[in-house]
């Protein structure tokens, strides 16, 4: 996720915390210490209700994490590749391949919500007993109020709309009982869509009777419909590429760059020419070496270009996602490294550059894919 930066691993999967969390923080210290524990326990001092506050917006944090640490653990447990766990302003976003099975996908989602709820069952009896055995009315007020954010967060990750956890359970379930992935996806996701919906109107109502609270219901209802879409793109995505290997989707040849040329050189004799946004890059062997964009290059001052080499600037052959013409498109695309250029995938065969799949080609084979099936007169199974 853009505006993330990583922090450390959590079971051996790369952490990464977004810029609002701190806001996050922030807003749930103000509500707790400024709002909640003055109406449940008045007349404590302000330094009280904001150490309080404090404290109790960092364990909800660290509850997140749990959450999401739980779709981690149950993943890599059932050998599915997690990329990374992002924390940020609604909570957490944990970076995966697909599941195999639909067995391994109801685990991995209900694995989330049932770590919040048993964190917030411990929460609670720690809160209760604190205060039945030592009389700590501040900790077991901060402690219950954890337990029912928690309470709260795990039965709205339930509800049964994508990309809720609750989707998740209801498309691996679907998936049970048809064996069709595609099916249970597009179930999933209009579902999501539907949930949005009803939350931006909801959270719109509330709003109109002066409850600014609907502004929260509204921007989680803007987030849940704008992921659902995109699910549902990904859903029509993986439909066409059922079966397409990657020679079948690669452009081929590719224009290439020297790698131990100046970016003057490079600029003048190569990339003003090129069709594409990126070179790859060559070494001196004709093997490939990276991959440079045409914006990294524009970055270069003039008075550093006849000096500059191409390949101190472009992402290194190691940094790239490559792969060989045979390989199945759906699996390539689960390893895609994220890039703010978008997909670029290099296509090597015995060392060498066989071709380069990018985001154009991608929507190629889509488009493609819908006009067969309107062609033929056939459903692909794909909603309109």
């Amino acid at each position: 996720m853009n505006g993330s930066v990583r922090i450390g691993r959590v079971l051996g999967v790369p952490l990464r915390i977004h810029w609002t969390v701190p806001l996050l923080v922030l807003l749930f210290g103000y509500s707790l210490g400024a709002q909640t524990l003055p109406a449940w326990l008045p007349d404590r001092s302000n330094a009280v209700y904001t150490i309080a506050g404090l404290v109790g917006s960092l364990l909800l944090i660290g509850s997140l994490l749990a959450h999401e640490a739980a779709h981690a653990a149950i993943a890599r447990r059932k050998d599915i590749p997690v990329q990374d766990v992002t924390l940020w302003a609604l909570g957490g976003m944990t970076q995966m391949g697909k599941p195999r099975t639909a067995g391994a996908a109801f685990l991995v989602a209900v694995g989330g919500p049932v770590t919040s709820l048993v964190v917030g069952g411990v929460a609670l009896g720690a809160g209760l007993g604190l205060n039945a055995l030592f009389g700590w009315a501040v900790p077991a007020a901060v402690l219950v109020w954890l337990a029912w954010v928690n309470f709260l967060l795990g039965v709205f990750n339930l509800l049964p709309a994508a990309p809720l956890d609750g989707g998740r359970v209801v498309q691996s379930v679907i998936w049970w009982r048809t064996g069709d992935r595609d099916r249970a996806e597009r179930a999933a996701a209009r579902s999501g869509q539907v949930l949005g919906f009803l939350l931006i109107a909801g959270g719109w109502l509330l709003v109109l009777r002066g409850a600014l609270g609907g502004l929260w219901s509204m921007i989680i209802g803007f987030f849940v419909l704008i992921v659902a879409n995109a699910e549902r793109r990904q859903t029509e995505v993986a439909a066409a590429l059922h079966g397409v290997r990657a020679a079948d989707a690669m452009s081929s040849p590719v224009e290439t760059c020297p790698d131990w040329l100046t970016v003057e050189r490079c600029v003048d004799e190569v990339a003003l020419r090129t069709r594409h946004s990126a070179l790859p890059l060559i070494d001196f062997e004709g093997r490939p070496s990276g991959l440079v964009d045409l914006p990294s290059l524009a970055k270069i001052p003039v008075t550093q270009r006849g000096t500059s080499r191409v390949r101190d600037i472009a992402t290194p052959l190691s940094q790239c996602t490559t792969c060989t013409p045979g390989d199945l498109l759906e699996d390539v695309l689960e390893k895609v490294r994220p890039s703010r250029s978008g997909t670029r995938i290099l296509v090597t065969e015995g060392g060498l550059l066989a071709g380069i799949i990018t985001a154009r080609d991608i929507d190629r084979l889509v488009q493609r894919h819908a006009l067969r099936g309107t062609d033929s007169g056939q459903s692909d199974g794909t909603d309109t």
